[in-house]
């Protein structure tokens, strides 16, 4: 970024940016006495060697630089400003820390328990960014890539980087531009990967925009918070940990009601079939189902969609774009109900001793002939009203 401001009898461009960059546009360095002298080999390699130590130490590293125009120029005739980036004089470098925070590294390694792949994308000096991603835990068996080689490598080069089963997992992206981490996005989406992208600047808007989710931090521009999906108010990583859990949280009460209630309306719906084409009449009346479907199943979708999340959900893998909302397991455990519970119905419905009376009602005569169809009940709303507490009481054992 460089500034332009009238000095003296002329002008003067301020220019700060990354330290390698701005070195490589300066002819010139300020010694000591403050004296403009020409910059040899040796001092660009003291110079970069106090980068490397700076970015080592998890600094960014900014350089300053600026030159002296003695009349005013055409500012207007470089839509980049590289017409007036050159030859310029060196004042110094500027080593600024952001420590990580404490909760970060454990953030971390809670999202890989949960299969969730960290990678880092960032603007700094490559240096920096693996001394960074290496202490809270992002750098391990991976690589580092900077944004001019990952801009020079083609999309199939860039795909094998990224495959969960590759051996150089590309893990760090240094440099990078936003036009890079965009691109990187598209490459993850196009491997089938469910992509988030958290960023707090305005050139992080192109992968927050395009990501399937983008999570913005409080702390950042606007740009980024419209282009983002979601924003965390704390600005802190580790409160995606809380967000996945509740999305798995969530996910999963869903899963239970429709596990609970399906099991309900399929028992409901066989009983009812299996009376009518045994001319047992009506097993479960309207008003029973009708209670049944207000009452019980209003408080058991209450219970069952509000569990809050618990750690383990973080032990699990993700769902991913194939997830089903219903699993053979859930249709396993339905079915399974299913026929246990219509088991346990139909002998309570038929269950006649040799006399003719109600095994398990006293005073109730079970008269069938399943070759007329006859079903006598004389007394039957015991029957029935035994059938239908049956009935409830396993689904609430299967609740």
């Amino acid at each position: 970024m460089s500034t332009v401001i009238k000095h003296n009898d002329g002008f003067r461009l301020h220019c700060k940016g990354a330290s390698e960059r701005v070195l490589a546009l300066c002819k010139y360095e300020l010694n000591e006495n403050g004296e403009m002298v020409k910059i040899d080999k040796s001092a660009r390699k003291k110079f970069q060697s106090i980068i490397d130590d700076f970015a080592a130490n998890e600094m960014r590293v900014l350089g300053l630089a600026y030159r002296d125009y003695t009349k005013k120029q055409n500012w207007n005739s470089s839509e980049t400003g590289e017409e007036f980036e050159t030859n310029l004089v060196f004042i110094g470098l500027v080593g600024i820390m952001d420590p990580l925070r404490p909760e970060v590294t454990e953030a971390v390694r809670k999202c890989k328990r949960a299969g969730i792949t960290v990678r880092m994308v960032t603007g700094d000096f490559k240096l920096t960014a693996k001394a960074i991603a290496t202490k809270c835990g992002i750098l391990t068996d991976g690589i580092v890539l900077e944004g001019k080689e990952f801009q020079a490598m083609k999309d199939e080069q860039i795909e094998e980087y990224l495959k969960p089963d590759s051996e150089n997992k590309l893990q760090v992206l240094a440099r990078s531009s936003p036009d890079d981490k965009k691109r990187l996005v598209e490459l993850l989406m196009g491997l089938g990967e469910v992509v988030a992208v958290t960023g707090d600047g305005t050139n992080d808007a192109p992968a927050l925009f395009k990501a399937h989710v983008g999570i913005a931090m409080n702390s950042g521009t606007d740009v980024a918070k419209n282009a983002a999906d979601i924003v965390i108010i704390d600005n802190n990583f580790a409160s995606i940990i809380n967000s996945v859990k509740w999305g798995r949280c969530v996910f999963d009460n869903i899963r239970k009601f429709l596990q609970f209630q399906l099991t309900v309306n399929v028992v409901a719906l066989c009983l009812a079939f299996i009376g009518a084409i045994t001319k047992a009449g009506t097993p479960l009346t309207a008003v029973q189902l009708l209670w049944v479907n207000l009452i019980m199943d209003s408080m058991a979708a209450l219970a069952l969609g509000t569990e809050r999340p618990t750690d383990s959900l973080l032990y699990r893998r993700p769902q991913g774009m194939k997830g089903k909302l219903i699993t053979p397991l859930m249709w396993r455990n339905i079915f399974g109900q299913t026929i246990y519970q219509l088991t346990w119905l139909c002998a309570t419905l038929y269950a006649r001793g040799p006399n003719g009376q109600h095994l398990w009602l006293p005073n109730t005569e079970c008269s069938w002939n399943p070759g007329s169809g006859e079903h006598i009940l004389r007394y039957p709303i015991p029957h029935y009203t035994f059938i239908f507490n049956i009935f409830v009481l396993m689904q609430l054992f299967n609740e």
